[in-house]
């Protein structure tokens, strides 16, 4: 698989917040028709209930029109009751989830997505493509979270089925939330139509803390263990340059329109030196190279008492632009000079929903599942650098046959996790120079 100065699509423009006309149901695709409700209420289904599964249910069921609530999944039945409870009090009259359509399984996902028009996929990164899939096998459309996978193997998987999404006319959302707020459209514009002249390089920052560990329970399962502590194991969450960074990597890759070629750096554990932290650095910094020259600098840190930034940076023939999250300030230097705010209605998190709950509606495209694979292969491809310490090619990692993910494997909580702690209850650690990286 080859995949080189591909453009990547605009991101669609957030729909409208006031009440859409009610669709009638000719206009929904063959898949959404053919499990409909009577009326035009699009069915919902939640597969992982964490933070961000929950958030993104109830930004769904926020958009225009009506919807319900119909299926949950998550392996940890406290998780599951605890998000149905928090959705319950938002949503109350949105929500029809009898305790046989709560599915606590590790295959159950199925049941689950067999329920629903629309299938929200937010479990461990690791997962993901078997759930997205699941959901395209089922003809379902999907909103899916960053990142979509955690290995070559697994970005495969989701270009595939993205590929078949398509041919069945589904619906795909992924939760790269930037690409939905006006104000970075804007900015994005802007560099796309020369604000900067030819941009020659980048810089994208996500430094800052990071979430604790988790220590393991009395005679807890290797396996529940693990996903309960998913954040801290390569193989479910890809590290946190793939699973947090991949939002500056992707705007990154959006200014140029297009993937690097080829990447080197360097990373490491410096206070990351407990049991609970599993098997992922603290810091990465990757200097990533386009096929025109340009190169983008990448870091992202989580070490406390740091400086901190989480932002992206551009610097051009013409000028530079500084696109500072945390500072909700945007600006362009130079002689197409330009200033902005991001406004507190930019809400990305809620904005990623309306365009494509209006296209499910509509039946228009809608489909952000092969630039949100193709970003997650980028920051796979940054922390295969710094995994291993060498310079890679980006064709070589897409078509890397390295699986951290045991694909074609039925899990449960009692299988074997890919990787096990040795007789002192340590991880395996990347070690540049000696880790194999592709």
């Amino acid at each position: 698989m080859k995949i080189m100065n591909r453009p990547i699509a605009p991101a669609a423009k957030p729909g409208p917040r006031s009440a859409l006309p009610t669709a009638a149901l000719a206009t929904l695709s063959a898949e959404r028709f053919a499990h409909a409700a009577p009326d035009d209420t699009i069915k919902i289904a939640m597969i992982g209930c964490g933070g961000r599964g929950t958030g993104a249910c109830v930004q769904a069921m926020n958009t225009p029109g009506p919807t319900r609530l119909v299926a949950m999944c998550d392996v940890d039945e406290n998780q599951l009751a605890k998000s149905l409870s928090s959705i319950r009090a938002q949503h109350h009259e949105k929500v029809d989830v009898p305790p046989d359509r709560q599915f606590t399984g590790f295959e159950d996902y199925k049941k689950a997505i067999a329920e629903a028009d629309v299938c929200i996929l937010a479990t461990s990164p690791g997962f993901r493509p078997i759930h997205f899939e699941e959901a395209v096998k089922q003809g379902k459309h999907v909103f899916m979270e960053k990142p979509v996978a955690t290995d070559a193997p697994g970005v495969r998987k989701i270009l595939a089925a993205a590929k078949i999404a398509k041919q069945k006319g589904l619906k795909v959302g992924v939760g790269m939330q930037r690409r939905h707020q006006p104000t970075y459209q804007e900015a994005v514009q802007r560099l796309h139509d020369g604000a900067i002249g030819d941009v020659v390089s980048l810089r994208v920052y996500w430094d800052g803390n990071a979430r604790a560990g988790k220590e393991r329970l009395p005679n807890e399962e290797e396996m529940r263990y693990q996903i309960r502590n998913w954040y801290y194991f390569t193989w479910l969450s890809g590290d946190h340059i793939v699973e947090q960074h991949i939002h500056n990597i992707d705007v990154m890759n959006w200014i140029k329109g297009g993937y690097p070629v080829r990447a080197q750096g360097m990373g490491g554990r410096q206070v990351r030196n407990k049991r609970i932290n599993g098997q992922i650095y603290d810091h990465h910094q990757v200097e990533y190279e386009f096929a025109d020259g340009a190169r983008c600098y990448s870091q992202c840190r989580q070490i406390r008492g740091c400086w901190t930034s989480v932002s992206e940076h551009a610097m051009g023939t013409k000028g530079s632009a500084d696109l500072v999250q945390q500072r909700k300030l945007f600006q362009i230097t130079g002689p197409n000079a330009w200033t902005k705010r991001l406004k507190k209605s930019e809400q990305g998190h809620q904005l990623e929903h309306y365009p494509l709950f209006k296209a499910i509606r509509e039946n228009n495209h809608h489909m952000e599942a092969e630039y949100g694979a193709l970003s997650t292969m980028t920051a796979i491809l940054g922390r295969m650098a710094t995994y291993s310490g060498k310079k890679i090619e980006f064709d070589d990692a897409l078509n890397s046959k390295l699986e951290l993910v045991p694909y074609g494997r039925e899990l449960t909580m009692n299988s074997t996790p890919p990787v096990l702690p040795d007789e002192d209850g340590w991880y395996p650690i990347a070690v540049p120079g000696k880790t194999k990286a592709l």
